[in-house]
């Protein structure tokens, strides 16, 4: 009879705590770390894992004993408190979780758009040289973005896409740096005046002349004084800068002549027309931009710029002349003679390529 007496009394009396409650915690654990807590809320969490840690330790010491169900448990309150505030931590950085992944998500939406947009831009005008690695520093920063953000770091994730906005202000400032001129109106003034006179030149001599806008990448040919003839071209692979030194890539501009004209077997081309660069003007210029330091006293001014065909696939990228498909250099080259004057001009409209793509990224830069 009393062994019944006792086991019914045991039969009535509980864990000192409850196992499901040491499961809920451990599982909230799990969450703070998973939401990064320890780097999101370091304070909270230490505080909440020195917590658990302790009470963990009075668990495992107290893990044997049983209690009446009405018995006080000090042990098993502080743990419901611990839940309770790891509970809030939880909800509370998954509310924060959930507004930094919008913004990191817009924002690098909105990057990825507009470095898109930009790298068209700057490819349209031929800018990549200008800016040197910048669009590869922006591409890499722009990846590294997106990694952080599928790894739900949110944070980083906005801080490298920080980087990349300001990554993409730094190129549309170089760029603005380097080919601004196609935007300044005095410039362009200079570049109409030029072009007007040897308009100007063909009509008064009746004879022709060869006007070439590298904005437009066009050439056009005036027979006196009247347009007959105008042709897409290539420049070099810097051509829309102007050229200060051999080997720059870059396309030059003033005012030149043709010197020599060259057919099959006097050329690597198709066929070709050489300039008289450098002239004196061109001279002038490397010889002061070598005083001034802006390029080095090693430098050579370079040569041999003509416009020419395309014939030798190798020498496609023309590097700093002026290039037309075949048909058209073939139509070109019956109209010219040795001495006919070639123009060559950045823009001849404030409207003009390089200047629109400028504006536009100025545009996009604002919206960063």
């Amino acid at each position: 009879m009393a062994g019944g007496i006792c086991i019914l009394l045991l039969a009535g009396c509980v864990p000192a705590v409850p196992p499901d409650l040491i499961a809920e915690i451990e599982a909230i654990d799990q969450d703070l770390v998973a939401l990064r807590a320890p780097e999101a809320a370091p304070e909270d969490y230490t505080r909440f894992a020195r917590q658990w840690v302790s009470l963990k330790a009075r668990v495992q010491t107290d893990d044997d004993l049983i209690r009446w169900p009405w018995e006080s448990n000090d042990l098993e309150n502080e743990l419901r408190q611990l839940h309770g505030e790891g509970w809030s931590a939880v909800s509370r950085l998954n509310r924060r979780q959930a507004a930094q992944r919008q913004q990191a998500e817009s924002a690098l939406g909105r990057l990825e758009a507009r470095f898109l947009s930009i790298t068209s831009h700057v490819d349209s005008i031929q800018g990549r040289i200008a800016l040197g690695g910048k669009p590869v520093h922006t591409d890499l920063l722009l990846k590294q973005a997106r990694s952080f953000f599928d790894q739900k770091d949110y944070p980083r994730a906005i801080h490298t896409a920080e980087q990349a906005s300001h990554a993409l202000a730094a190129q549309t400032a170089a760029l603005t740096r380097e080919l601004g001129r196609y935007a300044d109106h005095q410039q362009i003034t200079s570049w109409q005046a030029i072009a007007k006179q040897t308009v100007d030149w063909s009509r008064t001599h009746q004879s022709t002349a060869i006007l070439v806008s590298k904005a437009e990448r066009e050439l056009t040919l005036y027979k006196n004084g009247r347009k007959v003839l105008s042709y897409p071209v290539r420049l070099g692979f810097n051509g829309i800068r102007a050229k200060r030194f051999q080997g720059d890539g870059a396309t030059p501009e003033g005012r030149y002549r043709v010197t020599d004209l060259r057919g099959a077997g006097q050329t690597q081309f198709y066929r070709a027309l050489v300039l008289d660069y450098p002239n004196a003007e061109d001279r002038w210029r490397f010889r002061l931009a070598q005083k001034s330091g802006t390029i080095t006293p090693t430098s050579r001014i370079g040569g041999q710029i003509e416009i020419h065909g395309r014939e030798n696939e190798l020498m496609a990228q023309t590097l700093g002349c002026i290039m037309l498909d075949n048909a058209d250099m073939a139509a070109l080259f019956s109209q010219v003679s040795i001495g006919t004057p070639v123009t060559i001009v950045g823009a001849l409209t404030r409207e003009n390529a390089v200047a629109n793509a400028l504006a536009q990224l100025s545009d996009h830069n604002a919206d960063l």
